[in-house]
C-alpha cells in the first residue's frame, strides 16, 4: 500500500506516520475506506478516498443516483463527527480559491473554483482528482484549505493563493503543514514543451516527464512552508486502488480537509 514521506525545509526524507486526529474515531462507512492525512493538529481531518470507496465525479456515466448516494453517504460520515457543512465546486483548473464562513448547512457546490479555505469549525472542504494532486493546507491555529492542483493551477499558483488566503487571516505559511497526496507520478506523465515550459518556468525542446508534485514541493518551500508531507501513491502506477485519468478511469477521487466542531 503506498504511503507517505515526511519532507522538512532542509529536503530530508523518511517515513511518516498518520497522527492521532482519526484514532479511535467512529469513522462510518465512506470514511472508513479513505486514506487519512498524516500528521494532524488535534481538531483536523483529512483523506483522500480510494478506488473502494467509489467515484464522486458528477460528469461521468455511472447512474447518477449511485453517485449522489455516495456524496450522501459522505455528509452522513461528517455529520456523525459533527461536520455539518461540506463545500465543493466544479473545478476549472484554475487559481481561484473560495473562503467559507458559517451560517448554513448541508452540501455547498460552486462553480468556477479549484480550492477551499476556512477557519469554521464543523466544516469539510473537497477537491475532485484524479491524476492531479490534491493539496491539504493546515494551520495549528485553526485554519485548513485545499487545493486542487493539476498543471495549470500549479502554473497559475494555485498553492500560492490558498496560503495567501490563510497568511490574510494571520496563519503564516511559516507554521502551516502542507499535505501533497497521491496523484500522478512523474515517470507516468509525458507532456509537451509547452507544458513544461509552464509549470518549470524553463525552455523545453520537446516533450518530457513532469512531476507536479516536486513542483509543489518545490513552490511550498520557497513559500516559506516548513512541514511537508508527500503521498509516495501514483494513481496510475496503483490503479487498483485510485482513480487515473491517464489510464482511462471517468471515476474521481476526494481530497478532503476538515475542522471539527468545539
Amino acid at each position: 500500500m503506498p504511503g507517505n514521506a515526511a519532507v522538512n525545509a532542509a529536503g530530508n526524507a523518511g517515513n511518516a506516520t498518520g497522527g492521532p486526529a482519526t484514532t479511535g474515531l467512529p469513522l462510518g462507512p465512506v470514511l472508513s475506506l479513505c486514506e487519512p492525512v498524516p500528521d494532524l493538529p488535534e481538531g483536523v481531518l483529512g483523506w483522500t478516498t480510494t478506488r473502494a470507496a467509489g467515484s464522486f465525479g458528477l460528469s461521468s456515466n455511472e447512474p447518477v443516483a449511485e453517485v449522489m448516494a455516495r456524496w450522501d453517504a459522505l455528509q452522513a460520515d461528517f455529520q456523525a463527527l459533527g461536520i455539518e457543512r461540506l463545500a465543493s465546486a466544479h473545478q476549472v483548473h484554475g487559481a481561484e480559491v473560495a473562503s467559507h464562513g458559517g451560517g448554513w448547512r448541508g452540501w455547498l457546490r460552486l462553480r468556477g473554483v479549484d480550492g477551499h479555505v476556512t477557519t469554521t469549525p464543523g466544516t469539510a472542504l473537497a477537491v475532485t482528482v484524479a491524476d492531479c494532486t490534491p493539496v491539504v493546507v493546515v494551520h495549528p491555529g485553526g485554519a485548513v484549505a485545499v487545493l486542487h492542483a493539476g498543471w495549470r493551477g500549479t502554473a497559475a499558483g494555485i498553492l500560492r493563493v490558498g496560503l495567501a488566503e490563510l497568511a490574510q487571516r494571520g496563519f503564516a505559511a511559516a507554521d502551516c503543514r502542507v499535505h501533497l497526496g497521491p496523484s500522478i507520478c512523474g515517470r507516468c506523465y509525458e507532456v509537451g514543451p509547452e507544458v513544461l515550459e509552464a509549470v518549470t518556468g524553463r525552455p523545453a525542446a520537446g516533450k518530457g516527464c513532469l512531476d507536479v508534485r516536486a513542483t509543489l514541493l518545490e513552490q511550498a518551500r520557497a513559500l516559506g512552508v516548513r512541514a511537508i508531507t508527500v503521498d509516495e501513491g501514483c494513481t496510475r502506477c496503483h490503479q487498483a486502488r485510485y482513480f487515473s485519468h491517464r489510464g482511462g478511469d471517468a471515476g474521481r477521487l476526494l481530497g478532503l480537509v476538515a475542522l471539527r466542531s468545539a
